[in-house]
């Protein structure tokens, strides 16, 4: 009796290896009506990753824990620069000055041995359209990217852009101030880009030639403000470099693009990684060793 009620359940849906299945696309019947969450993670797999690895993302997919630290490091961006706004009162919020000029997180290259600046930059931002474009951007590319690779591999390659961002300025740009999260919002930028178009013939195509072109729209206004605030506007004699983003950009085309091709594989194994590391270290070092000894900056 007991064995004819258990044959009589209807039985999980499973894929030809049995494993059960998720979501309605993989069901050969569609009954299965599925949640807001399996939904997104759905259109997460399709917009970031090709094809093969979707699968296999979409098996362990969930929504905890939630994208902390792309989430954190915006709020404590939107913190600092509301801070020097009410702090320091500015005839308008387009363009801070004084307040952030004198801030001890801007980077200076007079200021330079204070090694920290190096990095604490990014959490001070030139104005109102300067923090909303780093803002949007890295939160639309940050969530989804941290929902697949997780917290500590985008942590990293953030930060890796934010410091090869001060390192390459005070190298080609040695005279200039910095300010801004550009660095770590094109490392995301350049490792998102680099995929999209090395895995373009395993995506969606019409999703594939969106994000390209939404990624060169981007950063070609991006650009233009850098540009701007470089060659046109500057306070108190500053000029504000732009060299931070193509540091940031370079750090994500090379190592944020093996951390996100490397999608449920080993990077210790992945001979990219090593050769993206070693390259990144003779980076640091060379910077360090020119800013003690060449930079032309007092």
């Amino acid at each position: 009796m007991e064995d004819n009620d258990i044959e009589q359940q209807e039985p999980f849906p499973v894929d030809r290896d049995g494993r059960r299945l998720r979501f309605t696309e993989d069901q050969p019947d569609g009954k299965r009506k599925i949640g807001c969450c399996e939904k997104f993670q759905l259109s997460v797999s399709k917009w970031m990753l090709p094809e093969d690895s979707r699968s296999k993302y979409l098996e362990r997919a969930n929504c905890c824990p939630p994208p902390i630290f792309i989430i954190l490091i915006s709020i404590a961006e939107l913190a600092v620069f509301i801070y020097y706004a009410v702090w320091k009162p500015q005839k308008q919020w387009v363009t801070l000055d004084e307040g952030i000029w004198n801030s001890p997180l801007t980077y200076k290259p007079e200021l330079r041995q204070e090694a920290w600046r190096f990095i604490s930059y990014m959490f001070v931002h030139a104005g109102v359209e300067h923090i909303v474009g780093n803002l949007v951007m890295q939160l639309l590319l940050g969530i989804p990217l941290e929902l697949v690779h997780k917290g500590f591999e985008v942590g990293m390659i953030y930060m890796a852009g934010v410091l090869a961002g001060s390192l390459a300025s005070s190298i080609f740009d040695p005279l200039s101030a910095l300010v801004g999260a550009s660095g770590g919002v094109y490392a995301l930028i350049g490792g998102y880009f680099m995929n999209a178009v090395v895995n373009f013939r395993e995506m969606i195509p019409l999703i594939g030639i969106f994000r390209i072109l939404a990624i060169v729209i981007f950063v070609g206004t991006d650009f233009g403000f850098a540009f701007y605030r470089r060659f046109v506007t500057h306070e108190d004699g500053l000029n504000v470099s732009f060299v931070a983003h193509f540091g940031g950009i370079a750090a994500g085309m090379t190592i944020g693009y093996v951390f996100f091709s490397a999608y449920n594989k080993k990077l210790l194994k992945d001979p990219r990684f090593w050769l993206c590391i070693v390259g990144y270290v003779i980076f640091v070092v060379f910077a360090v060793l020119f800013n003690i000894f060449l930079s032309p900056a007092p």
